[in-house]
């Protein structure tokens, strides 16, 4: 049995979080992604790098970036990546680690670049820490994010408020070498205790950003670490003026980090959670990347189309009930005026993994999947392994699953609920029982 993924990427060996500086370049996808190559424990991150043409099949390169410089010798966390004209130049955090004192720990902002989007240079440091303005921490201050507009070059990166509560900063810049500070873009206080990797798409007026340790009593994210998104604006004086409340981009267990690809609007994130337990260490590797996904916005909500391929299996018109076995693929489902669904996915001795509908919410339950985990939830719900997602209901119902050895992905809607599993493999039979005026069903399988 093995829990390594066919087609979600994860590293060959060791650790990986956060996807960094995904850009097409040169006509291939270039995903970069936060790697410990020597541990599958969480440690000083190098960049892993893989390559795509069409977001299915990946090549996997040496490392982008590696630590072991002054300015980023115990880590090169994450960032994001630009091109301009014929060079591809990333923004990464360096991180430079007290061992005796973490008060004096510090992150800051650097800059490399690339001509063949394989072999980069470093050119040291952009944005110093003694940049920050004095009520944000030296110790917290990452995950940079440029863009451009006009002839300027804007970055955001995350910190955390002395007084408490994360916060986006932005710095703008005529050359990315040379910095100066703008604002803190946020007009709504944070929640967490800290801000991770915000991410602007311009052309969708989105802003993602992933927020830590939310507190107990906070009724609005079912982890204690989650990822939201707000619609909004820059104004004349670049403070970011919202025009939505927050939400979350994903209602599942396991999803965090997302990043934009911005050309085509592609968000990929990491598929896993920290403080999570993770049994594919007997495999040696930790963690692994979502399923690209097409994004809109609809209404004023973020809808999520992933990106899938396989060999059809089946196609048929269904009225009540259907069976059949798949470890890796997918399952569409175009239903007319739905009234009850229940999958039971991933079926096998003493396992299954539960998907359905009750009192117009959708029910994700991983209580008997197979190796039980724990991690960062909070509510009792989803103590017992147990995750509801809203119901956004259409003339039409649109549902898919996404399947890996490890992973079940869901989409209803464009709304999405991401979450990792650990069956035996054995373990790959379901069963489909719904009610509807009718339903057209598609099986996918991916070898």
């Amino acid at each position: 049995m093995t829990f390594r993924p066919l087609h979600h990427i994860c590293a060959k060996k060791g650790w990986i979080n956060d996807p960094n500086g995904l850009v097409k370049f040169k006509g291939k996808y270039h995903i970069f992604f936060q790697h410990h190559p020597y541990s599958n424990q969480w440690g000083p991150m190098h960049w892993g790098h893989v390559v795509s043409e069409d977001l299915i099949h990946y090549e996997h390169l040496p490392h982008a970036l590696t630590p072991g410089d002054e300015m980023d010798r115990d880590g090169c966390f994450s960032g994001s990546s630009i091109v301009v004209e014929d060079t591809l130049y990333v923004v990464y955090t360096g991180f430079i680690w007290d061992k005796e004192n973490e008060l004096n720990n510090r992150q800051i902002q650097c800059l490399a670049s690339s001509k063949d989007g394989v072999n980069f240079t470093k050119h040291g440091v952009i944005i110093n820490s003694n940049q920050l303005p004095d009520e944000f921490l030296k110790t917290d201050f990452r995950d940079p994010s440029v863009f451009k507009e006009n002839d300027t070059y804007y970055l955001l990166a995350a910190s955390k408020r002395k007084t408490g509560g994360g916060a986006i900063l932005l710095y703008k810049s005529k050359d990315l070498y040379n910095w100066e500070f703008v604002n803190d873009i946020l007009t709504h206080n944070s929640e967490g205790k800290m801000i991770e990797c915000p991410d602007y798409v311009k052309d969708l007026d989105l802003l993602l950003y992933s927020e830590q340790d939310f507190p107990l009593e906070s009724t609005h994210c079912f982890n204690i670490h989650s990822t939201e998104y707000v619609l909004g604006k820059f104004d004349e004086s670049y403070k970011f003026q919202e025009s939505s409340k927050k939400t979350l981009v994903d209602y599942g267990f396991d999803y965090y980090a997302p990043q934009v690809i911005k050309d085509g609007n592609i968000m990929i994130a990491w598929l896993n959670m920290w403080d999570r337990d993770n049994p594919s260490s007997v495999d040696d590797f930790a963690g692994q990347l979502s399923v690209p996904r097409k994004i809109r916005i609809e209404e004023g909500v973020l809808l999520q189309e992933p990106i899938i391929y396989g060999t059809k299996t089946r196609e048929l018109n269904i009225e009540e009930i259907v069976e059949g076995n798949i470890l890796v693929g997918a399952i569409k489902l175009d239903v007319d005026e739905l009234k009850s669904l229940n999958f039971e996915l991933r079926v096998g001795k003493n396992e299954k993994t539960l998907f359905y509908l009750k009192d117009d919410e959708f029910y994700f339950d991983r209580s008997s999947s197979g190796i039980q985990l724990s991690g960062a939830e909070k509510d009792e719900l989803s103590l017992k392994g147990i995750r509801k997602m809203p119901y956004r209901k259409a003339k039409k119902t649109e549902i898919c699953l996404v399947f890996d050895r490890n992973s079940i992905e869901i989409f209803v809607n464009g709304i999405s609920s991401s979450n990792v599993i650990y069956p035996s493999d054995t373990s790959d039979k379901y069963t489909l029982k719904i009610i509807s005026k009718s339903a057209r069903f598609i099986e996918y399988k991916c070898e």
